[in-house]
């Protein structure tokens, strides 16, 4: 950061002390409230608080204001960029296995007709036909009864073609999530939700992990980002991301804190972050001035806005200012996920050609 020039401001004309600046690039905001026009006041500029005599006696004294400004121009962490990679390299190894007379296989399950699943299932049938992939897709109306559901991934637990099982989530009130998910083979968890694969990421053997956790320690290795010693805050402690993001970021030799809804001062525990992941599904809670400059800003949040607007967990614009890299929304994590899925069902499809 660079020192700039002096500016000026009087309390006669600002109630709440700004910073008058000429370039709009400058990040910097000085800001200060009159909680009591008698009493000295702090004025902070940046994360530097700075004690300063102000009174409504001295409405007329000109108060100058140093601003530093900081030009940080974050690297975009591209997932698009970064999930088509993921997914060349899979085409590829897709062609290895097929000449040794296996191809991955991937069973995707939706129950019901929520619009959102159902493009989301359209989407990975379309990149297992893309990669060369078997693709099974079974779409079962919103009646269907557990015992149904259960029946067909036993089914598809003995199915040789089959290698990945994924049944999307949310499933109907009347059916009950756990029971199914701990019905999945763990040999074909390619979500990584079963209970054995979670154990098993507990302890730092990881057979299948989460997808949109894997995919994020994807795009850090894609940046060359060494978690080693690194401080990392996880907003968020969801089974889906929150939890599991933290214990890969931990098997790196990262410290790691977990914030949740219940965690004091919130924003001053995110500023000690080096590394930010966002997955508390909240349009833009993370501001930017919780941000520690040089910082690294995961936001696995997508937030609709409106009718079309897409937004993140992080105040993206502010954030971008003071990070040095930042995931985009949308175009960030999201694409991350099916690829990941996909990697995991080609791992599975790789330790069944082992086990001959």
């Amino acid at each position: 950061m660079t020192r700039d020039t002096v500016q000026k401001t009087t309390a006669r004309n600002h109630p709440r002390v700004q910073a008058v600046a000429e370039a709009s690039s400058w990040s910097t905001v000085c800001r200060h409230t009159m909680k009591n026009p008698l009493a000295p006041q702090r004025i902070f500029f940046g994360r530097r608080p700075w004690a300063l005599p102000f009174t409504s006696k001295a409405s007329e004294r000109i108060i100058k204001i140093i601003i530093w400004e900081e030009r940080m121009s974050a690297q975009i962490i591209n997932g698009k960029e970064i999930a088509a990679a993921v997914r060349g390299r899979i085409a590829q190894t897709v062609i290895d296995l097929k000449a040794q007379g296996i191809t991955p296989g991937l069973a995707v399950v939706l129950v019901g007709e929520d619009p959102a699943s159902r493009v989301y299932v359209g989407m990975k049938k379309k990149m297992c036909i893309e990669l060369g992939m078997y693709s099974a897709d079974h779409e079962l109306p919103v009646t269907t009864s557990e015992e149904t559901l259960l029946d067909l991934i036993a089914s598809l637990n003995n199915d040789p073609r089959v290698h990945g099982i994924l049944v999307q989530l949310p499933l109907p009130a009347h059916i009950n999530t756990e029971r199914v998910l701990e019905a999945i083979s763990p040999d074909k968890d390619a979500d990584g939700f079963h209970p054995y694969n979670v154990g098993r990421l507990a302890i730092g053997t990881p057979t299948f992990q989460p997808c949109t956790p894997y995919g994020v320690m994807v795009m850090l290795d894609e940046i060359g980002y060494d978690l080693n010693g690194k401080h990392v805050v996880v907003i968020g402690r969801s089974n889906i991301v929150g939890k599991p993001v933290a214990l890969m970021c931990l098997s790196r030799n990262a410290t790691v804190t977990i914030c949740h809804s219940k965690t004091r001062d919130l924003p001053a525990v995110v500023r000690e972050a080096d590394v930010v992941i966002a997955a508390v599904g909240r349009p833009e809670m993370v501001k930017g001035d919780w941000i520690k400059p040089g910082a690294v800003v995961i936001d696995v949040g997508i937030n609709r806005v409106g009718e079309k607007k897409l937004v993140g967990d992080v105040a993206y614009a502010e954030a971008a200012e003071v990070a040095s890299a930042i995931t985009p929304v949308p175009g960030g994590v999201g694409p991350m996920t099916i690829a990941m899925l996909l990697q995991n069902t080609l791992e599975s499809a790789q330790r069944s050609a082992k086990q001959g």
